[in-house]
């Protein structure tokens, strides 16, 4: 267990976190495991590696646990999710946590490296709209070594399928309500589990204030990320996993 002077269980947090993900998401651990397969096939498996938009460090946990020479610096605006990431890797040295908005043109600056092996992220950049996010890839063009690698694990949907998209959805949202009535959380459910720990109240209520409800952002295809990430100056990039909703797009520099 991960306790701290504070009392706060932050295994326990860390995974009420990833059951709240896995409701949406119950592909959420393949995902992963192919972003690592694909990480140790082109890196090696002692990468330095910046978790972008990490959360509860989710990525890197799983990283550290498969690669324990690798490296990570983790990086959120979010900061009850973030209070769960240092509580969880308090003392680890591998681990490096940087609170930054990645809207913010100079956000890289805060990082402690000026290159990395990869870069990876999962269920987070559809916060942002495709103009914000075609600039933040335009940064990471930069940040990725040569021969190094960016993958993106979210919600990617192609609008030319609308029969597929209905009854994709239709199938995913049952399968959704008979785990809820089964006693999942949802996302609102977890957020008010948060607001009344005494460790997290404060932090949660800032992120709500920074964030809002829900995300606004786009959701892409993988056409556009490919395309939008070869201007970046990636030399080629390509999905390497999809469920029915989302995909993996890996860029290689």
């Amino acid at each position: 267990m991960t306790e701290t002077a504070t009392g706060t269980d932050w295994q326990s947090w860390q995974e009420s976190w990833d059951r709240q993900q896995e409701w949406y998401m119950p592909d959420r651990e393949e995902r992963f495991r192919v972003m690592l397969d694909m990480v140790e096939a082109v890196v090696g498996p002692e990468p330095r590696v910046l978790d972008l938009a990490c959360g509860t460090g989710s990525i890197t946990d799983r990283l550290l646990k498969r690669f324990p020479n690798a490296t990570s610096t983790g990086v959120d605006l979010d900061p009850a999710l973030l209070a769960i990431a240092r509580g969880t890797f308090e003392g680890d040295d591998r681990v490096t946590f940087v609170t930054a908005d990645l809207k913010d043109p100079d956000w890289t600056e805060r990082l402690p490296h000026a290159s990395y092996d990869a870069v990876l992220t999962a269920t987070a950049l559809h916060w942002l709209h495709s103009e914000p996010l075609a600039a933040l890839y335009g940064q990471l063009g930069g940040l990725v070594r040569d021969g190094g690698v960016f993958m993106n694990a979210d919600h990617m949907i192609d609008t030319g399928t609308p029969r597929i998209n209905a009854a994709e959805r239709a199938h995913r949202h049952a399968a959704m309500d008979r785990a809820k009535a089964a006693g999942a959380l949802d996302w609102a459910e977890w957020w008010a589990v948060a607001a009344k720990d005494p460790v997290l109240a404060a932090p949660t209520a800032e992120r709500f204030k920074i964030y809002g409800e829900h995300a606004d952002g786009d959701m892409p295809s993988v056409d556009w990320h490919a395309r939008t990430l070869v201007t970046s100056g990636f030399g080629e990039a390509r999905a390497v996993w999809a469920s029915p909703s989302d995909s993996l797009v890996l860029a290689v520099k």
